[in-house]
């Protein structure tokens, strides 16, 4: 099984387009799920949702659907994986209802975090539920060297079956930055080296452009070897699709499953442009 999406279930730009004309923002998840079968859950790294809204995300998509939240921020930047048993009960207790439908929980480490906390993420690892799945992506650059550091960092995850998160923006910084979203995305995101590894069953990839006019195959075509590499492996791929502004995210999404060769229903019409067939017929 391969699982695609966003990095965001709302967006009014997609209206027209993967949403139909007149979506409203209430039924924006669900007519994404129409479409994808997962997305970056990233609101759960800035707030936790109270449990209605969770019950409703919940209600909104198929069985097949797989949410992948992120950690709050709280965790990995405020209490930098020290003493949070408490905290991390209670956040998993508030997920509990939307858990069925979530394909992985994911623990985005900030580039202050190096190698002398291994021994941090090792704790952290340890008080995870283990019927659950995780990926872990850093930042710290002793972690792309394929040094000790980066050895050390591997074996942990595999021996945890915890999955390494590979956010590639190589794209994404070959391009220059003339526009608002450009310097934005390219002052928010990190730019580093893509290891692809699978260190679990779920490798993940998070995949960023600038946007489709710019050169951007080239940089993933490797992406669709690997993808294809562990599908055959028979491991359950999560691929991420990112622009600047997101905008044309889920084009970029349908382009990727159209040059793997993959039969997704991201192929299918969207709702918008399904709608836009429909008015021309009359």
């Amino acid at each position: 099984m391969l699982y695609i999406g966003c990095p965001q279930w709302s967006s009014n730009a997609w209206k027209g387009n993967l949403f139909s004309s007149q979506c409203k923002n209430a039924d924006m998840l669900s007519q994404y799920a129409q479409h994808f079968n997962s997305v970056e859950g990233n609101t759960s790294f800035y707030a936790d949702p109270s449990p209605s809204t969770l019950l409703r995300w919940a209600n909104s998509v198929p069985d097949d659907f797989k949410f992948t939240f992120k950690f709050h921020r709280r965790f990995s930047h405020e209490l930098k994986l020290t003493n949070v048993h408490n905290e991390l009960t209670a956040w998993l207790n508030l997920f509990a209802p939307i858990l069925e439908k979530t394909g992985q929980i994911m623990l985005q480490l900030p580039s202050a975090f190096g190698p002398n906390d291994l021994p941090k993420l090792a704790q952290f690892i340890s008080l995870l539920p283990k019927e659950l799945n995780f990926g872990v992506e850093v930042r710290h650059p002793a972690f792309f060297q394929k040094g000790e550091a980066e050895i050390a960092l591997n074996q942990l995850l595999m021996a945890s079956k915890i999955n390494r998160i590979a956010m590639d923006t190589r794209a994404l910084f070959a391009v220059k930055a003339n526009t608002e979203a450009l310097i934005d995305a390219q002052q928010k995101k990190p730019h580093l080296p893509v290891h692809a590894i699978a260190t679990s069953e779920q490798p993940m990839a998070r995949f960023v452009i600038a946007n489709l006019q710019s050169e951007y195959k080239t940089f993933y075509k490797p992406w669709l070897s690997k993808v294809k590499q562990w599908l055959d492996e028979g491991k359950t791929p999560y691929v991420f699709f990112h622009t600047a502004d997101n905008r044309e995210a889920p084009l970029l999404a349908r382009q990727f499953c159209q040059d793997l060769g993959y039969n997704h229903k991201v192929l299918n019409p969207f709702s918008g442009e399904a709608e836009t067939h429909q008015q021309a017929l009359f």
